[in-house]
């Protein structure tokens, strides 16, 4: 992927529909004002490389500093804030960019989980079958997670090529091979002869 031409800050909410969630703040770190920091982007550390940082009520993070902790993990300490009550007040807060300052991805199938989010999941039928809730990573891979189009509980799909042939990010919609949908496991009934509770 392109390396971001780091924007200028900007104090500029962008628009919902622009909003890519980068990190996601997470409990205090030490007594100094420091916080742990869950990052989004490929390379952990690059959290502040896509321009000015916002949380949805429109404030607006700027990094003082911030170090590696582990996996996606950060240790980050953000201008202003010393104290530790303050941050742990924000744990749980995602921060987001302006969609418009990522770079074009280089490959083909190479995708911003911003972007697929949304999209309609359809069958070789054209048969909606749901909508893209989330796409997870428990460390096999991306996984989609779809809202199922009759409702209830959210079903998974493997994020690969043979279970999503196509991604048409136009017609906001990716083509799937149902027999990789993980289902979750109907109720069990109870037997007649079962007493009730």
């Amino acid at each position: 992927m392109k390396k971001p031409r780091k924007p200028k800050p900007s104090t500029t909410m962008p628009p919902p529909e622009r909003r890519l969630v980068m990190c996601v703040i997470g409990a205090p770190h030490g007594v100094r004002g420091e916080c742990r920091v869950k990052s989004f982007t490929g390379d952990p550390m690059a959290i502040a490389d896509y321009g000015t940082l916002f949380s949805a009520d429109g404030r607006v993070f700027e990094i003082d500093d911030g170090r590696f902790l582990k996996d996606d993990m950060l240790v980050v300490k953000f201008a202003g804030m010393n104290d530790r009550d303050e941050i742990a007040k924000l744990t749980g807060t995602e921060l987001f960019v302006d969609r418009a300052n990522l770079p074009e991805t280089d490959e083909e199938d190479e995708f911003y989980h911003a972007d697929l989010i949304g999209l309609e999941a359809v069958d070789a039928e054209g048969t909606v079958i749901g909508t893209i809730h989330v796409i997870q990573n428990f460390g096999a891979g991306d996984i989609i997670e779809l809202r199922p189009a009759e409702g209830g509980a959210t079903w998974f799909l493997p994020f690969t090529k043979a279970a999503v042939p196509k991604v048409d990010l136009l017609a906001r919609r990716i083509l799937i091979d149902p027999v990789f949908l993980a289902k979750p496991e109907p109720a069990k009934a109870k037997p007649a002869d079962e007493p009730g509770d």
